[in-house]
């Protein structure tokens, strides 16, 4: 028999989380309850993360052990005070996105089975302009987390000698994160451009260990910069995210200092809110600066190599490079 519901004020909201003792997390036992309260204890630094972004969110509402409901429109049932906004995808279709405004909204989503957030990389008063850019440094298999550490101290180089901050965090895996406030004055192709020729700087300062190809056949044992993930629609959880595994793994803001002895085991769903409640949010400045990719996309026109792949999902774009995984490339054709 299902438990029964409980009411939790959050903010001037009364948010109801239904059967609270429902186990999401079987390798610990954490239950819905703790997830929603999870979200609460740290909103200050949640809500930074998601403030007026179109957020898609990843729920399981049977738990971590089912199958994934990647929502990227807005609830159809919610309650009034919870806010959306419009979006273009890159097939030209538009939707309502969920809109983060408030802690409450983080709470309601958490009730509904929300386990990951993934906002865009825009805000809601101009949707057409990035105000981030996004580092996803990605382990191939059978690496480990020092790799990514390794991979994000190379790009940190990179960013100190353009003179942009960039804010470090763990994916909830294997992986780092790093955010850059930009200013919003250039669109998606642009941004994503800035993002290529960032991932070239990091690869030609240690090309052992990180990689921009594309192909997975082409990674080897090297950490991938993912630049895709600046294009349109593409996303990565947030700061103080859950992350959907058994053990309920926080993609949590570091500062430097600390990636270098972190262990992503140490950030989950029962440590960070003391790490919270204790140290607040170490991202708290992230706002703080905005940058000029100028830099970047200098870099970028000034490399003869042009553009990479697009996701097999994207329309072909203007000066992209056939889209044909290496080793079934025809020679006679050249695809």
């Amino acid at each position: 028999m299902a438990s029964p519901f409980i009411e939790l004020e959050v903010g001037e909201r009364t948010v109801k989380v239904t059967n609270p003792d429902k186990v999401y997390f079987p390798e610990i036992g954490a239950t819905k309850r703790e997830l929603v309260e999870y979200y609460v204890s740290v909103g200050e630094g949640a809500l930074r993360a998601l403030r007026d972004r179109p957020t898609n969110i990843k729920r399981h509402p049977d738990g971590v052990q089912t199958e994934a409901i990647y929502q990227k429109r807005m609830p159809p049932r919610h309650p009034e005070w919870l806010q959306s906004v419009t979006v273009t995808f890159p097939s030209g279709r538009t939707a309502d996105s969920l809109r983060v405004t408030e802690v409450a909204a983080i709470a309601y989503c958490a009730n509904l089975g929300t386990i990951d957030f993934h906002p865009w990389q825009v805000r809601a008063a101009d949707v057409e302009h990035p105000d981030e850019l996004r580092i996803d440094l990605d382990p191939q298999p059978g690496l480990e987390f020092d790799t990514a550490r390794r991979a994000a101290e190379r790009t940190r180089e990179v960013l100190d000698e353009l003179g942009m901050t960039g804010f470090v965090k763990t994916s909830g895996n294997r992986g780092v994160h790093i955010a850059v406030r930009i200013e919003p004055r250039w669109d998606f192709v642009q941004v994503r451009h800035a993002g290529i020729a960032l991932a070239r700087a990091v690869e030609a300062r240690d090309p052992s260990l990180v990689t921009t190809a594309w192909w997975k056949e082409e990674r080897g044992d090297r950490v991938f910069i993912d630049f895709n993930q600046n294009a349109r629609d593409r996303t990565v959880a947030s700061a103080y995210s859950v992350r959907a595994r058994p053990h309920a793994p926080v993609s949590t803001p570091l500062t430097w200092d600390e990636l270098a002895d972190a262990d992503p085991r140490d950030f989950d769903i029962r440590t960070v809110p003391a790490r919270f409640a204790k140290l607040g949010d170490v991202h708290a400045a992230i706002d703080d600066q905005a940058y000029s990719i100028e830099p970047l996309l200098e870099m970028y026109a000034a490399d003869e190599r042009g553009d990479l792949p697009y996701p097999p999902n994207y329309p072909k774009m203007p000066g992209e490079p056939k889209r044909v995984q290496p080793s079934k490339a025809r020679p006679d054709t050249g695809e």
